[in-house]
């Protein structure tokens, strides 16, 4: 320590740049923020129960709402956005919650998060746990006797989706819907969200708001190029007028479109 303090000033603001930055380049989900989700989302629940799931020695949250009908059609896995939870009131629970009455048993997976300053360009070291993450979620459904699973993914989720298709490929996982897909990040391969969209060649629903991001609306011409050039014949997007990028105000819209798309391209067991 002594010989620390005798350095420069600006020595020493160096050193610790250099070991901020390594810990940045090794950083994990916050487990911490994680945590503090949980307690807040849990004991509010309405639908639904709390799992926890295992990957890589790391439990994580899950939340899993069974089929509401007299004959499932399926599983439904949820990936939600940036730095938020598996409950969050914007896309993802109003399709966990509700798409039980058509059928679906639905399981919300915590993804890997950062703090709430955190952005996009941040996240690519949690990447790495991001397949695992979703395996354990199909298997979970799997081990349930469900053999037909949709990963239905909103913003930073579809990121997350498409890099799991385009690496691991479980046979049980039949179909995808992305709500507000958008470009990720393409510096990085794990985060490049069109590069990995070319190796799904699942049913893929790209449904889309009129009022989303201008970089996600940029991107859906060349959505549609990537689809085509990958042969998948079974690709469709929707333009939602008036949508942002969260759907405020159009959770109803949002699911009638996606429980019609599942019905006529992913109904099942």
């Amino acid at each position: 320590m002594q010989s620390i303090m005798k350095l420069p000033i600006y020595l020493i603001g160096l050193m610790f740049l250099v070991i901020t930055n390594q810990g940045l380049a090794a950083s994990k989900s916050d487990q911490a923020k994680e945590k503090r989700w949980e307690e807040q989302i849990v004991p509010s629940l309405l639908v639904g129960e709390a799992v926890k799931l295992k990957t890589a020695g790391v439990e994580f949250l899950g939340l899993y709402a069974e089929n509401d009908t007299d004959k499932a059609q399926g599983g439904i896995i949820l990936l939600h956005g940036i730095g938020v939870h598996p409950a969050w009131p914007e896309i993802i629970d109003p399709l966990r919650m509700n798409l039980p009455e058509a059928g679906w048993h639905t399981l919300s997976l915590q993804m890997p998060i950062l703090k709430n300053e955190a952005d996009g360009k941040d996240y690519p070291p949690l990447f790495d746990e991001v397949p695992g993450r979703i395996q354990a979620g199909v298997d979970f459904l799997k081990a349930k006797g469900i053999k037909n699973i949709v990963i239905i993914g909103h913003s930073l989720g579809n990121t997350m989706a498409t890099y799991y298709l385009a690496t691991k490929k479980d046979p049980a996982v039949n179909a995808f819907v992305a709500v507000a897909f958008g470009p990720g990040h393409p510096d990085d391969p794990r985060m490049d969200s069109y590069k990995n969209f070319s190796k799904v060649t699942i049913p893929t629903l790209d449904i889309y708001g009129s009022a989303d991001f201008d970089r996600n609306l940029k991107g859906v011409d060349k959505r549609r190029k990537v689809a085509k050039k990958s042969g998948n014949t079974k690709f469709r997007q929707v333009r939602i007028e008036g949508a942002n990028h969260f759907f405020s105000g159009m959770d109803d819209v949002l699911l009638q479109r996606v429980r019609g798309w599942l019905k006529k391209n992913a109904s099942g067991t």
